[in-house]
């Protein structure tokens, strides 16, 4: 029977007392450089399962370009920033959201963070080198070094000087308790299917035309009531059927393929329909 394990380890062995990574970087590269990257964890949390199988796929394409002639320098990073991090500080000072933050000390609060983001440093190395993933551990990135940071802002610099950078908008989650904007990832961390309620609004005619008269309601329906004090504006499609109904001497105006689910939920007694 075969041992894996050792066999595995024996050949581990055999590339760290030959240092058959370095050699495979200073060796003559005739088709030059393959760029790589790897995407840096956060070593406040231990690796799992799945960071096993996302690093076994980032050394095959590294290992098959060197075979290839390419060299390819995997130089190790760790990513120091960011919203899950604090929140792991917040857990263990017991405190919660900016406010408290700030009460604790903002430079207090992030000499804890940078404690926290090496917590298990040891455990992601002793993985990556067991897994035979490799990498430059030696001379890795650290997103919260100054060189790092200062080497981003001179990017843009140049990014910005060849007309590339420009200025826009885009709508992104926020969260009010850590006062600031998440991302995809963050927003799904929490996501549960729930019931919300609809809700019907009235939105009265200030002016009149041919078919609608001053005084008027056109009713809305919407899942997301809190975006209604953000509305300017009510859209009307020119070649949709709408309906003007009286109920309770007051005037409504619907759109006709709404009306069976109106007539169930809202007026259960339709005085008189006029036009369309």
């Amino acid at each position: 029977m075969l041992n894996f394990p050792q066999i595995e380890e024996e050949i581990l062995k055999y590339w760290q007392d030959n240092e058959i990574f370095n050699k495979s970087l200073s060796k003559e590269s005739k088709k030059g450089p393959f760029t790589f990257y790897e995407g840096p964890p956060t070593a406040n949390g231990r690796p799992g399962l799945h960071h096993v199988l996302a690093r076994a796929f980032k050394d095959l394409i590294p290992r098959f370009k060197t075979m290839q002639g390419y060299v390819v320098e995997r130089k190790a990073g760790w990513d120091t920033h960011g919203l899950p991090v604090e929140l792991q500080v917040e857990k263990k000072l017991k405190i919660s959201g900016k406010p408290e933050i700030e009460k604790y000390g903002l430079e207090k609060f992030n000499e804890e963070c940078k404690k926290s983001v090496w917590q298990y440093q040891k455990d992601w190395e002793e993985l990556t080198e067991r897994i035979g993933f490799w990498l430059d551990l030696d001379n890795p990135y650290v997103t919260y070094h100054k060189d790092y940071i200062e080497t981003l802002w001179w990017i843009f610099k140049k990014v910005d000087e060849q007309g590339l950078l420009y200025q826009g908008y885009k709508v992104v989650p926020h969260c009010p308790r850590c006062g600031t904007a998440l991302s995809s990832h963050e927003v799904a961390q929490g996501y549960q299917s729930v019931t919300e309620p609809s809700v019907y609004i009235k939105f009265k005619v200030v002016k009149d035309n041919n078919e609608i008269k001053k005084g008027d309601y056109i009713l809305s329906w919407t899942t997301t009531p809190w975006t209604l004090p953000g509305n300017v504006a009510l859209a009307i499609g020119e070649t949709y059927d709408y309906l003007r109904i009286e109920v309770n001497n007051e005037y409504y105006i619907f759109h006709y393929f709404t009306i069976k689910i109106m007539y169930c939920q809202l007026i259960p007694h339709i005085v008189r329909v006029q036009g369309s």
